[in-house]
């Protein structure tokens, strides 16, 4: 009896650790995204040279404070103006109100990059305003009048939170349109004014979604390189920039990037921490919705005025320019390179987007699936890759590929005699790779949250049919999951498209993209011929904020 019990546990035990294909792919997957994050901690703790003490006696504590800065500038901007700009569309109605609902999303279609060459050129010397106040006031060289540095680090901050606050916005929009307007009714009869409505209600019950928006758009501030470098702002991601190609020192790179993903876990340790305790309840089923009340004569215009700023800046500012800059320019149009890098672009950010989100779906199918511990475990952890900036990715990647490639070559050379090249790191397959592990929580997040929409009877029912999990997969989930799919493949394009860092960095000789040669042709002061490109980008960006605007129409967020 012993014996046949021990039989019986032992099998048990076998079954639990023989990996069927869907869950053993899913671990693959896990694994391969967390590959390069793990690769550079690993570079950091054995670099070939060790420059921790040159760093730190140098330009380490530059890089930090600058970064620490920019950082807390752009987190509190972005709150300020997003969770101000969400609380006045949903609370009142003033004029332009209902356009401004969905265009204050719009400077999510403009990189911040662009945004930057829009404002120098706009306020620098040469540019209108200043040129407008000498014509105005007769001043006639720089020694007449006193004009703020434009490249300096609090441009910087300007421009990061002109380009990042929607993320604040639309999840500060979301969680102030889903609160009961009983709460509002009450706490004004106890006579509580607009400003201790705001404070007292409407920003504790809100204060987890503006925090997610808020550490998103500071964890974009780590990642950005376009803005920093074009005002000459060191940053721990221009640190990797000169340390591994100026430099020659990737061991340095990879120590830097470790401190980037340092700061980085820290604030979403932050961020956790301070709402973990924070739990607030909807009351009702059908809890009654906030109803808007208006505002006439100057304080309706200047609730308009409030929120036409951040988008005059982040969205028609940029817009305006590079359009003035490609009418005067129009031979840009055909420029040499341009049709290529367009062609690069569509080709990488498409094969990253289709390849990220069929390794999405069957991660997310395989835990769901086998519901076994280890792939449950390691799925969280594969959104890791949108937290870690561009540039730690492009370390994390290139090296360990550049050594497979060497060690690929070289063997293929010795058993037949020709030299392949380097497979990878020669091709613009690191630069899909790294977009894959850079966006994988996107895909991943839009896919999980999918499959938890569909009714678990539909699949069971297609298995007691005969159906295999992958048919139904097809006949069941993928019909119902359309939508959802297609988001997240256009989100991952798109965020694909405006990639700068790990696209610099891990392109091969006369590689371009869209984003590298707006860079490129900036950086050298030729917005003529950058205005194109930038277009271009933008108008991507635009495709995705009108559909993601659809997505968040305030009637369907006020639906029970």
């Amino acid at each position: 009896m012993v014996e046949q019990n021990g039989q019986v546990y032992g099998a048990r035990w076998r079954g639990r650790l023989r990996a069927d294909p869907w869950s053993l792919g899913a671990v693959v997957i896990a694994a391969l995204v967390l590959a390069p994050v793990l690769a550079v901690v690993a570079m950091a703790l054995r670099p070939a040279g060790n420059i921790w003490p040159h760093l730190l006696a140098t330009t380490l504590p530059r890089y930090m404070e600058n970064t620490l800065l920019l950082m807390a500038g752009v987190g509190v901007l972005t709150a300020a103006v997003g969770a101000g700009a969400a609380w006045l569309v949903s609370m009142y109605r003033f004029p332009l109100s209902r356009l401004l609902d969905y265009a204050l999303l719009l400077p999510l279609a403009v990189p911040a990059y662009v945004g930057a060459y829009a404002l120098v050129d706009f306020l620098e010397y040469a540019g209108p305003v200043q040129a407008g106040l000498r014509a105005a006031m007769g001043w006639s060289s720089p020694r007449d009048y006193w004009f703020p540095e434009i490249r300096s680090r609090w441009a910087a901050v300007v421009v990061l939170s002109a380009a990042l606050y929607p993320y604040v916005y639309l999840l500060a929009r979301s969680a102030f349109r889903e609160q009961s307007g009983a709460a509002y009714e009450v706490a004004r009869a106890l006579g509580t004014g607009p400003v201790g409505l705001f404070r007292r209600v409407g920003l504790p019950l809100a204060r987890p979604a503006i925090a997610v928006g808020v550490a998103l758009a500071m964890m974009e501030t780590v990642n950005d390189f376009g803005v920093v470098d074009y005002f000459g702002v060191q940053t721990l991601t221009t640190g990797i920039f000169s340390t591994w190609l100026s430099g020659n020192n990737a061991g340095g790179a990879a120590q830097l990037a470790c401190v980037i993903l340092v700061l980085i876990f820290g604030l979403v340790w932050i961020e956790r921490l301070s709402r973990r305790n924070l739990r607030f309840y909807q009351m009702a089923r059908h809890a009654r919705p906030v109803v808007p009340l208006r505002l006439s004569g100057w304080q309706g215009w200047a609730a308009t005025a409030a929120c036409l700023l951040p988008l005059l800046l982040g969205f028609v500012l940029p817009v305006a320019v590079m359009a003035l800059h490609a009418l005067d320019n129009p031979g840009g149009w055909v420029a040499r390179g341009l049709g290529r890098a367009l062609i690069n672009t569509l080709t990488v950010a498409g094969t990253a987007s289709v390849v990220t989100v069929a390794a999405a779906l069957f991660l997310v199918y395989g835990v769901r699936l086998s519901g076994r511990l280890v792939p449950r475990l390691m799925l969280p952890a594969t959104t890791i890759g949108y937290a870690a900036p561009g540039a730690v990715l492009a370390v994390g990647i290139l090296i360990p590929m550049a050594g497979f490639d060497n060690a690929f070559a070289d063997m293929v050379l010795r058993l037949t005699g020709y030299d392949p090249g380097l497979i990878v790191t020669g091709s613009a397959a690191a630069i899909v790779i790294a977009y894959c592990v850079r966006f994988f929580g996107i895909a991943q997040g839009a896919i999980d949250s999918a499959f938890g929409r569909v009714s678990p009877s539909l699949p069971m029912a297609a298995r007691s049919l005969g159906r295999t999990a992958g048919g139904a997969l097809r006949a069941v989930y993928l019909p119902l999951m359309r939508g959802s799919v297609g988001t997240a493949l256009l989100l991952v394009f798109v965020d694909g498209v405006k990639e700068l860092p790990a696209t610099l960095l891990l392109r091969p000789f006369n590689f371009a993209t869209l984003a590298t040669r707006v860079q490129e042709k900036a950086s050298l002061e030729n917005l003529g011929d950058a205005s194109p490109a930038a277009i271009l980008v933008m108008l991507v960006g635009l495709v995705a904020v009108v559909l993601l605007a659809r997505a968040n129409r305030p009637g369907a967020i006020a639906k029970p």
